[in-house]
């Protein structure tokens, strides 16, 4: 007969964190967020380390290159989604790395010849009031020239003239060569008293422009994930499918990690995607496994060679993976067992794997709730999916402002991949739900209250560092009664309009 766990299936909504002594060390200053994003053997360093515990879900609806740049620059890891063609993906990773801190690819250029007309056009469609001109058009043509909005009067001037009437040419701007460093370039910046500096490659081809703006911006967020060569770090989503084909060409595009993107990782088509990675690139490719919900699932994954591994099935808020297959576990129950796992096998073998819980978060304090269980970061998808460097659209739906957010099991996802069990190549029903969530603006603003949160709740657990906070975390359950006295409740709320 079937085997019947006696534990209920716990979600983070059932547990409430219990204050510990809070030291003159606990302030949220103190606090450091830096936690391992793959394996390590005791007594070392992890290859690679997140400065916030947070990772973007490899959804189409979440992590692009942009949401890849924007969270890097905060501390985070963005997993760029695989339910795209090798040449797509890979295209994206190696923009993202492309894009050195402080030094950004130039997303609005023209050929010589273009109109004002067209010009003016494209600044209103990227936002970008600085325009390069090239030879032919490209962001890494042949530098020609500049333009910005201060070089025409739109009201006075003749919208079929030619750019180069108005365009500042090469002879006359400031440029620095290819291999220069931020700081010197800030120099040259200040020196010369511009705004933007024109990086050129041997040939004059354009390779990077550097703000001034820019180059304060980086010194505003110290806490950028960055390579050994100030890139930003980058993830990217794999299947057990296309991997020997999609590997390599994420490699040669610069990606950092790679992650195996299934709602159940409990599987020998992971053992065999982990297993041709290390006979290709041994532990130069580090790859995340998962999901899965229980100790023999970590092992198993854990046995395979796995660099970290994500715990969670059908805890996501557009995954109906529970109600359609029946199968998954709480996220609460499913962590501390895996957690559990992870600290027996690292006793025994010296090889710490990063926790990745992944799914079930729907308030802020659930994250903090997950990194006291154990875990060591996060993946989400609602979260950063509200934010304006998600992929998607951002709509009025019955006087709401929404953006777009489905699951990689949805029929407009068509992820099949994901859901792959070795047979035929299709969606056969859906898994996940199409979707709007309600539009939350900038990712740095939204993330800043969330660390806060995070810090402030461990300073009251008396910790100021994630392995502190697994060691002192005391968590109790807590009652349906317990829950609705934890919120607002038995007065009349005021409902506050706002008219704009």
């Amino acid at each position: 007969m079937a085997k019947i766990l006696e534990d209920i299936s716990r979600t983070f909504n059932e547990f409430l964190l219990l204050p510990n002594l809070t030291d003159e060390r606990c302030i949220p200053s103190n606090v450091s967020l830096k936690t391992p994003l793959v394996k390590y053997k005791k007594g070392e360093e992890a290859k690679y380390s997140a400065n916030v515990p947070f990772v973007s879900a490899i959804m189409q609806a979440v992590s692009g290159e942009k949401m890849a740049i924007a969270l890097a620059r905060e501390g985070g890891c963005a997993f760029i989604y695989g339910s795209q063609s090798i040449e797509e993906q890979a295209k994206m990773v190696y923009n993202v790395k492309k894009c050195k801190a402080g030094f950004v690819d130039s997303d609005s250029n023209v050929k010589s010849g273009t109109t004002l007309r067209d010009v003016i056009e494209l600044v209103e469609k990227t936002g970008h009031s600085t325009v390069t001109i090239t030879e032919d058009g490209s962001s890494n043509g042949k530098f020609l020239g500049l333009v910005t909005d201060k070089d025409y009067r739109i009201t006075r001037a003749d919208l079929d003239t030619p750019i180069d009437m108005y365009m500042t040419p090469r002879e006359k701007i400031v440029c620095a060569k290819k291999g220069i460093s931020l700081s010197e370039a800030n120099d040259i910046i200040w020196e010369n008293k511009i705004s933007c500096l024109p990086i050129l490659d041997e040939n004059d081809n354009l390779e990077y422009l550097v703000f001034r703006k820019d180059y304060e911006d980086r010194k505003n967020n110290p806490s950028s994930l960055l390579d050994d060569e100030k890139r930003y770090i980058v993830g990217a989503g794999i299947n057990t499918r296309d991997y020997a084909e999609r590997i390599p060409a994420l490699v040669e595009a610069g990606v950092d990690m790679v992650c195996m993107d299934s709602s159940d990782g409990y599987s020998v088509w992971q053992k065999n995607t982990i297993d041709w990675v290390r006979e290709h690139y041994g532990d130069d490719v580090k790859i995340g496994a998962g999901n899965v919900v229980d100790k023999e699932g970590f092992l198993y994954l854990a046995e395979a060679g796995a660099d970290f591994i994500k715990v969670g099935v059908g805890g996501g808020s557009i995954c109906i993976t529970r109600e359609t297959k029946g199968i998954g576990r709480g996220q609460a129950s499913a962590l501390l067992d895996v957690v559990a796992a992870r600290d027996e096998y690292f006793e025994k073998t010296g090889v710490y794997i990063p926790i990745c819980s992944d799914g079930g978060i729907v308030h802020d304090h659930h994250i903090t709730l997950a990194l006291a269980m154990g875990a060591d970061f996060v993946m989400m998808g609602r979260y950063f999916a509200r934010f304006d460097e998600s992929p998607t659209r951002v709509l009025k739906v019955n006087g709401n402002t929404v953006k777009e957010y489905w699951g990689e099991g949805s029929n407009r996802a068509r992820n099949w991949q994901r859901y792959d069990m070795g047979g035929a190549k299709k969606l056969s029903f859906e898994e996940g739900v199409d979707s709007y969530i309600p539009y939350a603006g900038p990712l740095k603003e939204n993330l800043a209250i969330t660390v806060n949160k995070i810090k402030s709740t461990m300073c009251n657990c008396g910790a100021i560092t994630i392995p502190e906070l697994h060691e002192k975390a005391r968590l109790t359950m807590v009652s349906n009664v317990s829950i609705k006295e934890g919120s607002a409740h038995d007065v009349i709320l005021k409902e506050i309009e706002q008219r704009g």
